[in-house]
């Protein structure tokens, strides 16, 4: 007896147990080979799936480009076999690849996309996502308000659905805003509210956030 469906997803499975933990190559493997499985099975959703994940591990490797191919291949699968959400997700995915592209009206308008697919199909989570990525575009721009209208949309929703990840990043993109408008005392606010949430999910990104809170209180210190 052989479960070629069950073995493409525990080789999934196991391809994102190594992209977490930030061995690239190793859940590459993992994935290229949930990806024959789908396409052998003809399983039209999987292989999107195994796509999308596919284009977030190379563009976490700066292949950016390549991401962008694997990204298009699922936003096709997506539409073709009717799934609104993972149409959603590739959107969003293109829109992050486009913005460190720097080209930024791109990543707008997939980024638009993907929220006003969110919002149809009531995918809170997701919306959350769409309005934050929006917030990230506008920040790279210097729209530093304009930045803050989505990040502080994207809180709301967060802490209504209870994502407490979700929640810490945004508050800590709520404190890049805030320093980058000249309010120290409630960026470093901010960071420190994402501070605790990140330690308490025990999550990687505290190291980042810490390492800002540090630099920022250097400086306070270095001026005294």
């Amino acid at each position: 007896f052989s479960d070629r469906r069950g073995e493409g997803n525990a080789l999934s499975n196991l391809g994102s147990v190594y992209h977490v933990f930030g061995d690239f190559h190793r859940a590459i493997k993992f994935y290229e080979q949930a990806l024959l499985i789908a396409r052998e099975i003809g399983d039209r959703c999987g292989e999107g799936a195994d796509l999308g994940n596919l284009g977030i591990v190379y563009k976490n490797l700066g292949e950016t480009h390549r991401a962008i191919e694997f990204h298009e291949q699922h936003l096709c699968i997506a539409r073709e076999v009717g799934d609104r959400h993972s149409e959603s997700m590739a959107l969003g995915n293109l829109g992050n690849a486009y913005l460190d592209l720097n080209e930024t009206q791109r990543a707008i308008d997939y980024n638009e996309q993907d929220l006003a697919i969110a919002r149809e199909i009531g995918d809170r989570h997701g919306e959350g996502i769409a309005l934050g990525n929006l917030g990230l575009v506008f920040a790279t721009l210097g729209e530093t308000h304009r930045a803050i209208e989505f990040y502080k949309q994207n809180l709301v929703i967060a802490r209504e659905i209870g994502d407490r990840h979700g929640e810490a990043t945004v508050l800590f993109n709520l404190s890049l805003a805030m320093d980058e408008l000249g309010d120290r005392t409630q960026a470093i606010v901010y960071a420190e509210t994402a501070l605790e949430f990140f330690k308490q999910i025990e999550s990687p990104n505290n190291k980042v956030v810490l390492e800002q809170l540090r630099e920022w209180r250097s400086e306070y210190l270095s001026r005294d």
